[in-house]
């Protein structure tokens, strides 16, 4: 018996120690936590995150990452792929907007092999370490360990070599027009590289610099397929160089790389900056220390290893884009490159963003956190107009067609709205009116597409062959909400203030009262026929009537009144979950991968992988029934997140899905930009701490939390009992304490009424 016993206790040791919760000791580094493998494990069909693992630094201007698909394959990087061509630099935001400025550095033996089906080498993740300082891996059919660790816009390779006679260094400066410069008594390769996938003047060009620690004995160079031996240069469609050496088993190689948009001599100096003469493991320590900087002003106790893992992550991912796309010159001026003018120009400019994702969660998270970079993210918008005429919808580099909506609006309105200063103001509202009245026409992401039937009859009509029109309508009014608010803080004339608050409503010319739901409307003020609610794309963007109806951040209580009440409102929320997952795919002629990866996921109609849906959990606080909003939100987060391959239910998408997650464990939800209120749902953990830039610290904590205990009972704000369903952007700020008091049982008393409710425009 005693016997029986000692090995119970013992088998309840062993489950705690692998399944209960974790605490970071203070000898832990929080990079140590983060998995960039995170949605890799992804392709065309189907998205667990469409990520790759990005060695850079927050925002860095430059990233890397090892590259297993061919030149110009967006998945770059795939989990299951089981060969790797380089290790790239890559500037890609996401697999459908491709890369652009890459090149690639490859170390091979034996028989010289430059093409880069011919060079690849096998590779396992047995012997592969991905963090976001430093990646490492060996190449197997060459004995040869790669590993890279970054800084802003420079990094540094180190090559561990086996004894052999023919050692090599590759430099791939890709297709689409490159040149490379092998200097050997400077033991230098230099270059450029000017391969991109749109929105780029004729004068781009990425200028890049490599130094070795060794000397040369061999340099060849190619020109597509055909290699030249004992050859210094190379230009063409696709050109690389060759250097080569004799190695001693275990001997290090070192490569220092930086590079430029602006010119060669500032690739040098960016390199001579951000390096010098740092060995690799300072830059190592110095990016780890970078990291750990930012990772360590959100400090999480309790929670699953798994879940600390998947925190980590995501915040990891929140703050790699926008990127910067600016560089500091010889007298320390900010400076940068024009994507849309092809100048160099002063001041700040950002990129790799598309608004329609990251108004959501990423920015208003910056709000939060890092108000110093938001404000230099507003001034790059402010240089954008200034130098293309229009605000920037999703940038890589320049203007590119994708997405619809003008939620560069949210941004401004949200940053300038919180306080945040430091920025043009007034040429941002002058640029967000020019996006009500017009869009470009040969990118018609950029303005509003459709705005002139906006304007005069209050929706994107169906049957005019403008695309997507029920959604247009639901994110301009929106956006009209949200330059209502700033028009109003600004102090504008009470005619152009009075216009956007009636504009702020036409999602109501949308909304058809026989189905429930939002619906396209023709030109003659008929709905369009037959409507099926299950089918996506058609008036709707990457989803169907029931993922957009919710779109009406600025007022769910008028949503609710047009639903007729209450309890039809939530009757139509549950029903989206409590359905099955059918789909209507006829409007693109098969099933895309957002579709599958809803069908996937069981929980129903819910499409958590794409971010229309993504605020619609949070509404039940609007109609007093905020615990099944408690409830659904950490189904999702336990249910569709892991620190895996295949961690992500669809496209991450520039930090938002990953937002999501991050706001989603500390409890509240941005529901409505351009307001000051953050919408309650569960915390995941025991307590998180917010160490904000004003030095004030915030701190959520909860009691009682479990798996089985996911409903909230009771909140306090700073020691005093709290009765609403939300918690405003200055209560954050001041610092202070918000504690939640956690239940196995809904309290169905608490956040019930209308005093309790979130912000609508019409309450």
């Amino acid at each position: 018996m005693k016997k029986a016993n000692v090995l119970l206790l013992l088998f309840i040791a062993v489950l705690a120690a692998c399944g209960g919760e974790k605490e970071i000791s203070k000898e832990q580094n929080l990079v140590d936590f983060v998995n960039p493998l995170m949605g890799t494990d992804s392709d065309y069909s189907l998205s667990n995150g469409n990520t790759y693992p990005a060695v850079a630094l927050p925002w860095g201007m430059n990233f890397w990452t090892p590259q297993t698909g061919e030149m110009g394959n967006g998945w770059c990087y795939a989990y299951d792929a089981k060969k790797i061509r380089g290790i790239k630099q890559t500037h890609q935001p996401s697999p459908w907007i491709n890369d652009y400025a890459a090149f690639s550095l490859m170390a091979v033996t034996g028989d010289l092999k430059f093409k880069e089906d011919e060079r690849a080498s096998w590779f396992s993740h047995k012997a592969e370490v991905s963090k976001p300082n430093y990646y490492k891996v060996y190449l197997a059919d060459y004995d040869v360990t790669a590993e890279i660790t970054p800084t802003e816009r420079a990094a540094v390779f180190r090559f561990t070599f086996p004894e052999n006679e023919s050692s090599y260094i590759l430099l791939d400066a890709f297709f689409k027009g490159s040149e490379v410069t092998i200097l050997p008594k400077e033991r230098k390769i230099i270059g450029y590289c000017r391969n991109n996938s749109g929105g780029v003047p004729d004068n781009f060009h990425n200028y890049f610099v490599a130094e070795f620690d060794k000397e040369f004995e061999v340099t060849h160079t190619w020109n597509g397929d055909q290699l030249t031996e004992n050859s210094l240069k190379a230009s063409g469609e696709h050109v690389g160089a060759v250097i080569g050496f004799k190695t001693q088993k275990g001997e290090v190689v070192h490569v220092k790389v930086a590079s430029s948009f602006v010119s060669p001599e500032q690739a040098q100096l960016n390199l001579d900056r951000e390096i010098g003469t740092k060995n690799f493991n300072k830059v190592l320590t110095d990016a780890e220390s970078a990291w750990e900087k930012e990772l360590s002003r959100i400090k999480v106790e309790g929670g699953t290893d798994d879940q600390l893992k998947t925190f980590y992550s995501c915040l990891y991912r929140v703050l790699l884009f926008p990127r910067k796309f600016h560089e500091i010159n010889d007298n320390n001026e900010v400076i940068h490159y024009s994507p849309y003018n092809g100048k160099v120009l002063p001041g700040y400019m950002f990129t790799d963003n598309g608004f329609w994702d990251t108004f959501r969660a990423v920015f208003p998270f910056f709000t939060i956190m890092y108000p110093d970079i938001n404000a230099q993210i507003m001034e790059g918008l402010a240089n954008t107009y200034k130098e293309s005429g229009w605000l920037p919808e999703w940038a890589s580099p320049g203007h590119r067609g994708c997405m619809i909506g003008s939620n560069s609006a949210s941004l401004i309105a949200d940053s300038y709205l919180k306080g945040i200063r430091g920025y043009d103001i007034e040429t941002l509202y002058e640029a967000i009116l020019k996006n009500t009245k017009g869009y470009n026409k040969e990118i018609t992401s950029v303005g509003r597409y459709g705005a002139d039937y906006y304007n005069e009859l209050g929706y994107v009509p169906y049957d005019v062959n403008i695309n997507e029109n029920a959604a247009r309508t639901l994110e301009y009014a929106y956006d009209d909400f949200c330059v209502w608010k700033l028009a109003k803080e600004l102090g504008r004339p009470q005619e152009e203030i009075d216009l956007f608050a009636k504009r702020a409503q036409n999602y109501k010319n949308v909304f058809d009262k026989e189905s429930g739901l939002m619906r396209g409307k023709n030109e003659d003020g008929t709905f369009q026929s037959p409507f099926n609610p299950l089918k996506w794309g058609d008036a709707f963007t990457e989803g169907n009537s029931l993922h957009y109806t919710w779109s009406v951040f600025q007022d769910v209580n008028g949503l609710i009144d047009l639903m007729g009440g209450k309890e039809k409102f939530i009757s139509t929320l549950d029903g989206v979950f409590e359905m099955p997952p059918k789909f209507d795919d006829s409007y693109y002629g098969g099933v895309i991968h957002e579709i599958r990866e809803m069908q996937i996921a069981n929980m129903g109609n819910y499409a958590h992988g794409n971010q229309p849906i993504q605020h619609m959990i949070y509404l039940y606080n609007f109609a007093g029934q905020p615990w099944k909003a408690q409830a659904r939100v950490r189904e999702v987060m336990d249910k569709l997140y892991t620190p895996q391959a295949d961690g992500y239910c669809g496209d991450e998408d520039n930090g938002q899905t990953s937002a999501w997650y991050v706001f989603s464990s500390m409890g509240f939800y941005p529901v409505c930009p351009g307001t000051d209120e953050y919408v309650f749902g569960a915390p995941l953990f025991d307590k998180i701490t917010l160490t904000l830039e004003n030095g004030k610290t915030f701190t959520i904590s909860s009691t009682d939390n479990s798996s089985d205990h996911v409903f909230v009972d009771d909140i306090k704000l700073n020691g005093k009992s709290y009765g609403a369903n939300f918690i405003k952007h200055n209560d954050i700020l001041n610092g202070g304490n918000l504690e939640f008091n956690m239940s196995a049982q809904p309290n169905k008393v608490r956040g019930t009424t209308k005093e309790s409710f979130p912000y609508s425009m019409s309450k």
